[in-house]
């Protein structure tokens, strides 16, 4: 009995989750296993039923400790370690996209994606005892405290110029200490350097998929280890 419970609860969580039929959008990033901090990302565009590539393959780093399982809007498994603040890994799963942040006035994007152009006065708050906890809160004032300029987006800190939004543990469901601030951004080192969880990549890289990305086609971000992807690959309905 116990043997069939666990297949039964097994088969459950392969086939309860597809990628939403409104997700006509999909950037893929494919890690060797459970413990690398590189990626290769490939954004996918739906025509019909089929997944198509939309232009080639590129590489990107994520968190120095690897993977993962995240908080996004696919299941997990059961008993599985999730993400939490400070583990440095990357959350895997499928989340959400979500809006643009830097410091160019402007940026080449689709007109419905959300950018706001960052300043002193912005900050996401990476405190889990905080009420705003992995938000972007914009004060009315210049930060005055210690916690205040912690959190300021704008640190003057090239790889952080410009970013995208990996909607995991993202409001309105925020758990404390599962993980904040989790975005696109550009990397260190020309990619010599791992993340503390975010995904990065080249500026030019950056800037196309920002360019790319269309929020009237729901995108999605879908983080996985090899193994992992191609195992749930025909059940969630992956590229």
């Amino acid at each position: 009995m116990r043997t069939l419970l666990l297949f039964l609860a097994l088969f459950s969580f392969a086939h309860a989750f597809q990628l939403p039929a409104d997700s006509t959008q999909c950037l893929v990033g494919i890690a060797d296993d459970w413990n690398t901090s590189k990626v290769t990302l490939t954004l996918y565009q739906k025509k019909g039923d089929q997944w198509v590539p939309v232009g080639d393959s590129w590489s990107g780093r994520l968190g120095k400790s690897g993977l993962v399982w995240g908080l996004g809007i696919s299941p997990n498994p059961a008993g599985a370690a999730v993400k939490k603040e400070g583990d440095l890994r990357s959350p895997a799963g499928v989340f959400r996209i979500g809006g643009a942040w830097g410091y160019d006035p402007a940026i080449k994007k689709n007109p419905k994606l959300p950018y706001r152009q960052v300043t002193t006065r912005d900050l996401w708050v990476e405190d889990p005892s905080s009420p705003s906890y992995n938000k972007n809160i914009i004060l009315d004032r210049e930060p005055a405290t210690a916690w205040e300029k912690k959190q300021q987006m704008k640190q003057g800190d090239y790889p952080h110029s410009l970013k995208l939004f990996i909607a995991h543990n993202a409001p309105p469901k925020v758990i404390p200490n599962a993980g904040s601030s989790i975005f696109f951004h550009i990397w260190r080192g020309e990619g010599s350097r791992a993340t503390a969880g975010c995904t990065t990549m080249q500026e030019p890289k950056l800037r196309q998929l920002i360019a790319n990305i269309d929020p009237a086609k729901r995108p999605l971000y879908v983080l996985l280890p090899k193994a992992e992807y191609e195992s749930r690959r025909k059940d969630w309905k992956l590229p």
